[in-house]
C-alpha cells in the first residue's frame, strides 16, 4: 500500500518546486526530503519527480499519481472536519432508550437541554423495558439508556458487573422511592406516612410475577414480616394506580409513575427506610461509545439532580398545607 505521508510530500515537492522549499513547508530537512521521495519511488517503481528540471517537476508518473492522491487528501480532510465536529458535539447522531416512568419524567427534560446545549447532534428515541435495553446497548443500537437496579435507598451500588454488563459502564441517577398507594377512602389514607407492615391484611396489586419490580416488592414485605395477598398483577402503573382507585387493592409504586397521581388514591412515604429502584445511565464501555454519550449522560445527571430537588421542594410545601 502506498504511504500517504510520503504522498504528501510529492505533493510539497510539485508546489514548491524544489527539495529544498519542500522542506521548508514541511519542516524538514532536505535529505529527508529526498528519502521520502526516494522511498516513494520504490515503491511505485517509477521515476516520480523530475530532476533535471529547475524548477523541478513531476514526471508522468508523477502527476497521474498526484491527480488521484489529491481526492484521497480531499477525502482525508473531509473526514478530519467531520471527526472534530463529532468530537465537538457540532454533528452526529445519539441514540436514546428510556423506560415508560423515566420516559414521562426525567429524558424530556435531558433531550431538550441537550438539543439547546448541541443542536447540530441529531437524538432518536425509544422507549422499552430496561430488560429489553440491554442487549441493544451491547450491541450499539443504543448510545444511551436509563435502567433501574433495586436495592436499599442511598446504598452503595450493586457489585461490578459480571459477563455481558461488563460491557457496559452504569452511572447512578437518582434513588427512586416507592410509595404505597391506597384508595383515597382507605383508613390510613389521611396519615402522612406509615410502615409496611400496616399493610399486610390487604389484597396487594403488583407488577408482573418474575419481574424485578415484584421480586423487590415481594422481598420487601417479606422484611416487614408478611407475604403479599396478591390479586392483580400488571406492568402499567396506571393501570395499578386505578384499580387501587377502584377499591381493588393496595400497591407499592415508585416516585417516578407518581407525577400525575390517578384521582381517587393517596400515595403514603413508607418509614422508617422506603424500598428504592436505582435509575442508572448505561453507555457501552469500549471505544465505540458516541462521543455525544458521555455528554449526555453529565445532562442527565443533572437533570434527575433537578428532579430530586424539586420533588423534595414539593414534599415539603404538601406537608405545610396538610
Amino acid at each position: 500500500m502506498l504511504s500517504v505521508p510520503r504522498i504528501r510530500v510529492l505533493q510539497a515537492v510539485a508546489r514548491e518546486g524544489s527539495f529544498s522549499g519542500a522542506a521548508a513547508a514541511l519542516a524538514y530537512t532536505q535529505p529527508a526530503i529526498s528519502q521520502q521521495i526516494a522511498a516513494l519511488e520504490s515503491e511505485v517503481g517509477l521515476s516520480l519527480v523530475d530532476r533535471s528540471r529547475r524548477p523541478v517537476g513531476l514526471t508522468q508518473a508523477g502527476e497521474v499519481l498526484l491527480a488521484h492522491a489529491e481526492a484521497v487528501f480531499a477525502r482525508l480532510d473531509a473526514a478530519e472536519e467531520d471527526l472534530a465536529a463529532l468530537a465537538g458535539l457540532r454533528a452526529g447522531r445519539l441514540r436514546l432508550g428510556t423506560f415508560p416512568t423515566a420516559g414521562a419524567t426525567v429524558m424530556p427534560q435531558a433531550v431538550a437541554r441537550f438539543r439547546h446545549a448541541h443542536p447540530g447532534v441529531e437524538l432518536s428515541l425509544i422507549e422499552a423495558e430496561p430488560e429489553e435495553m440491554l442487549p441493544q446497548l451491547r450491541s450499539g443500537a443504543l448510545d444511551v439508556a436509563l435502567l433501574v437496579e433495586f436495592g436499599e435507598p442511598s446504598g452503595p451500588p450493586r457489585g461490578a458487573p459480571q459477563g455481558a454488563e461488563a460491557e457496559l459502564q452504569r452511572v447512578a441517577l437518582l434513588d427512586d422511592r416507592m410509595h404505597a398507594v391506597v384508595p383515597a377512602q382507605h383508613p390510613l389514607a389521611e396519615r402522612a406516612s406509615i410502615r409496611l407492615r400496616e399493610l399486610r391484611a390487604e389484597r396487594w396489586i403488583q407488577t408482573s410475577p418474575g419481574s424485578d419490580a415484584a421480586r423487590h416488592v415481594q422481598a420487601a414485605c417479606q422484611r416487614a414480616g408478611f407475604e403479599p395477598d396478591v390479586y392483580f398483577e400488571t406492568d402499567d402503573y396506571l393501570l395499578i394506580q386505578g384499580l387501587v382507585a377502584a377499591g381493588a387493592g393496595v400497591a407499592l409504586i415508585p416516585s417516578l409513575a407518581l407525577g400525575s397521581p390517578t384521582a381517587g388514591v393517596a400515595a403514603l412515604e413508607l418509614a422508617p427506610r422506603p424500598p428504592v429502584r436505582r435509575v442508572l445511565a448505561a453507555t457501552a464501555a469500549g471505544p465505540g461509545r458516541a462521543p455525544a454519550a458521555e455528554a449526555m449522560v453529565e445532562i442527565l445527571r443533572a437533570t434527575a439532580s433537578d428532579y430530586v430537588a424539586q420533588s423534595d421542594q414539593d414534599a415539603t410545601v404538601g406537608r405545610g398545607r396538610s
